[in-house]
């Protein structure tokens, strides 16, 4: 039995950049990989870990106390109150929805998708994320990584290009027949999601501005995904409920 170490090997492929993302035939691939990757069978609990995972990070990121006087300054206009009930009012819209739960990659940037362009294979690598979690999740976050490296959340995808990644994750084998209830039902779940990606990585990041050896403004990093989430915030809740409201009435 393998109990612990590290398993490698060399992919011959490029790293792609997150305007390669959002091409079309690239995007396709990338959909068709992931509905893959989401059903493979990892043994052990299939309980999904982003709630444990946020209010862990939520409880740790409102304990820090930063030595920079200036950090410092920063840190404390953050109301953890604040985001403690935004929290507990997105788990509660989400948890309605239902979302199925895979395994899912959580983290599926420009930097963890290789390509062949030879032999036109998509590989994912860097699985350090990996766990349980929301198929809308994994999906949501990998959309909201088109923002890229200058964090431009305006490259997030609309409706047309979401639809096309939806109908090859949905039927890889015949795109063309996914139904319009399926997409509808996949559009809302992921754009729900997407406020959960914020939260989760700006919590993410203000810890790491304590921890971390690396030279980045991570606190900065924060107020940039929790603006982002305020900024969509209305408009996501409002998508869920007018759904949940029509399969209510309907």
């Amino acid at each position: 039995m393998f109990e612990n170490g590290v398993v490698q090997s060399f992919i011959y492929a490029r790293t792609l950049s997150p305007a390669d993302m959002k091409e079309p035939k690239i995007a396709a691939e990338i959909a068709k990989e992931l509905r893959k990757f989401h059903q493979v069978d990892i043994p052990g609990s299939k309980e999904p870990q982003l709630w444990n995972d946020i209010f862990k990070f939520l409880k740790k990121a409102a304990a820090l106390k930063f030595e920079d006087n200036e950090q410092q300054k920063r840190y404390v206009k953050i109301s953890f109150t604040e985001i403690q009930d935004e929290v507990k009012e997105l788990k509660d819209l989400l948890d309605i929805l239902h979302a199925p739960v895979v395994y899912a990659h959580n983290d599926l940037l420009s930097g963890n998708l290789m390509l062949n362009d030879l032999e036109g294979k998509l590989y994912f690598i860097d699985f350090e994320y990996g766990s349980y979690s929301y198929r809308g999740y994994d999906i949501a976050n990998h959309f909201n990584e088109y923002a890229g490296f200058d964090c431009d959340f305006n490259l997030y995808p609309d409706k047309d290009a979401q639809y096309h990644f939806f109908r090859n994750y949905l039927h890889p084998d015949r795109p063309s027949e996914v139904q319009a209830q399926d997409m509808e039902v996949l559009y809302v779940e992921t754009n729900t999601f997407r406020l959960a990606s914020h939260i989760y990585w700006a919590l993410w990041a203000l810890i790491q501005a304590k921890v971390s050896p690396i030279d980045f403004d991570y606190l900065g990093y924060f107020f940039l995904r929790y603006g982002e989430y305020k900024k969509q915030r209305d408009s996501c809740f409002a998508l869920a409920q007018s759904f949940l409201s029509g399969l209510r009435n309907g």
